[in-house]
């Protein structure tokens, strides 16, 4: 019969810093001499430019810059997406989640929050939407590792329950991406403190309701109604989430609510959508760039 491992302490020692307060106190004063360098550092660029206001508010705290940021939005290509009907077959129920199959990328946390909800949902015409439906999860690998983690994601997902219930599409061209999206309900994403989210805004701007992380760039930009729907009162352009729980209460909302409420909230997000299109991209930073460029006039 085999021996047991060793005890998970004896196969992993703690780091030796940790071991040593001098070495401890010597790490903390590595580090914050490297902040205080790149702060510095900071302070010399000319034109500084960030992806969403969560992360020019990092910006701010860590460089030495009199001006903050300017704001600009990566550009993120919804002018298809956009064409696409908002209307829904609800013969065919699913959600769906676009992110290469990264460990950052919170997948774990979108099976179980999908198996909690198809566990919690009750009896009845709205229950059985819910155990009907489907989670279509769509990414792709880099190499083996990723090869390895999508492997211990299906098994997760066997494990759960769903094996009949999530769909894997692995490296799909661009036009199945679409199609996927233009028949979701809604869109799913997971990672915490992502700087922007452009799979979020290509959810919005398909028609599927997105429920993001509470955190980072789809709370700070994304998953907020325009100016002009906030003004007619129109504010709720998706939902947020950050725990199992949360997660599977807002998958069972967009699985199962009218298709009329449905749709008001897909129109205010693809509203806010398109705030992220690429010629909004082009205008913010060629204005961001403008000081840098000669000006025109004879000598």
């Amino acid at each position: 019969m085999p021996r047991p491992p060793p005890p998970l302490a004896a196969r992993c020692p703690p780091l030796a810093a940790a071991g040593s307060r001098l070495r401890s106190l010597a790490k903390g004063g590595y580090y914050a001499a490297l902040a205080l360098a790149y702060g510095l550092c900071g302070g010399f660029a000319d034109v500084v430019m960030a992806n969403s206001s969560w992360t020019a508010g990092h910006v701010r705290r860590l460089w030495w810059r009199a001006s903050p940021p300017a704001l600009v939005y990566p550009p993120a290509d919804i002018a298809q997406l956009a064409a696409l009907p908002l209307e829904r077959k609800l013969k065919k129920l699913y959600l769906v989640g676009v992110a290469q199959f990264r460990p950052e990328k919170g997948h774990a946390l979108l099976l179980r929050a999908y198996a909690r909800a198809r566990a919690s949902a009750s009896a009845g015409a709205a229950g059985d939407a819910v155990r009907a439906s489907q989670l279509y999860l769509v990414g792709g690998c880099r190499g083996a590792a990723d090869e390895a983690r999508l492997a211990e994601l299906q098994a997760l997902a066997a494990s759960l329950g769903l094996g009949a219930s999530v769909r894997w599409h692995v490296d799909v061209p661009f036009d199945e991406l679409k199609a996927l999206l233009g028949g979701a309900v809604g869109g799913v994403h997971a990672m915490v403190d992502e700087h922007f989210g452009i799979s979020v805004v290509e959810y919005m701007a398909a028609g599927a309701v997105p429920i993001a992380h509470n955190s980072g760039g789809p709370r700070a930009d994304i998953v907020v109604p325009s100016e002009s729907d906030a003004a007619t009162g129109e504010l709720r352009a998706g939902f947020l989430a950050a725990s199992v729980e949360e997660y599977a209460a807002a998958m069972a909302t967009v699985l199962t609510m009218p298709q009329p409420e449905r749709r008001r909230i897909a129109e205010v997000a693809q509203r806010r959508a398109a705030a992220f299109s690429t010629e909004r991209f082009t205008e913010g930073f060629t204005d961001a760039v403008a000081p840098l460029l000669p000006r025109g006039g004879g000598r």
